[in-house]
């Protein structure tokens, strides 16, 4: 029987998961807002729908449930729009995956974080997300999952654009740590999970090796041949909201539970394998 995955949100990291499962012979109908994406999912192989939308025939074909949604204000805005149809559609699906964040922990000074760590979120986004984390695992009869990303790079995304452009700041703090994982093996971890359902478990999902952003930075420079941008002092660094808003957590998050319970080897355990590895994909095009 072909597995069907409905992707609500379809975005970065869901996209590179389609990739997989459609090559595996799934089936994938994804959602986006904007209208000028949906022939590009369908080039992809994706089966597009535009956002918002009823929901309810995707989701009696679904076997499988994966949202990348941030929640807003009053909470998540798909349960908001399709919570019924979703909750009605509990009897067919094997597996629903929600896409949140490790943001949700807050701010420990640098320290070890896990999944059984209370969550205490610095930032409205991660006090939102919390929120939007309750709202699924409190849906009754649904095979809820929850996975709290590090930050994502991966084709396209990381220091290798913002330092050929000049746009880079190598932003000194003390004692800030930052856990990251790259988007294959956020596909790899959600299609382990998949094929070994555990409903309400929650997973970090990042890799071996949290370091301060501006060993990354330097070692991305390395890569590339270039000296590292001079040092600026967080307090003086021009960041955008959103960005200086990531500076208020520190935290190193621990991923046994991903490895352990669903016998993950991550492709890029390490900040260097990964940037290697983006290199890489850009020389074969």
């Amino acid at each position: 029987m072909t597995k069907t995955l409905l992707s609500i949100g379809h975005g970065f990291s869901a996209q590179v998961l389609a990739a997989e499962l459609i090559a595996q012979g799934w089936r994938v109908i994804g959602t986006t807002r904007k209208p000028e994406k949906l022939s590009k999912l369908e080039a992809t192989g994706v089966e597009p729908l535009l956002w918002p939308c009823d929901l309810s025939e995707a989701l009696s074909e679904a076997t499988h449930v994966l949202t990348s949604a941030g929640p807003d204000a009053e909470g998540d805005p798909i349960l908001r729009v399709a919570g019924e149809a979703i909750t009605q559609a509990a009897s067919n699906l094997e597996w629903v995956g929600y896409l949140s964040t490790t943001g949700v922990y807050g701010d420990h000074d640098g320290g070890w974080v896990d999944e059984e760590t209370e969550t205490d979120p610095a930032t409205l986004r991660g006090q939102r997300r919390v929120k939007a984390e309750q709202e699924w695992l409190g849906l009754d009869g649904l095979p809820v999952h929850v996975f709290r990303l590090a930050g994502i790079y991966g084709d396209g995304r990381g220091p290798f654009m913002k330092l050929r452009r000049g746009m880079a700041q190598r932003v000194i703090k003390k004692n800030q740590i930052f856990s990251r994982i790259h988007v294959e093996d956020i596909a790899q971890v959600l299609m382990a999970s998949m094929a070994k359902p555990n409903p309400g478990r929650v997973y970090n999902v990042c890799d071996n090796d949290p370091q301060p952003p501006e060993v990354v930075l330097e070692y991305a420079a390395h890569l590339l041949g270039m000296e590292p941008p001079p040092a600026v002092s967080f307090e003086e660094a021009e960041l955008s909201p959103m960005a200086r808003s990531f500076y208020s957590d520190s935290k190193r998050v621990r991923n046994d539970r991903m490895k352990d319970e669903l016998g993950v080897t991550l492709k890029y355990p390490d900040f260097k394998s990964a940037l290697h590895g983006m290199l890489e994909a850009e020389k074969q095009g």
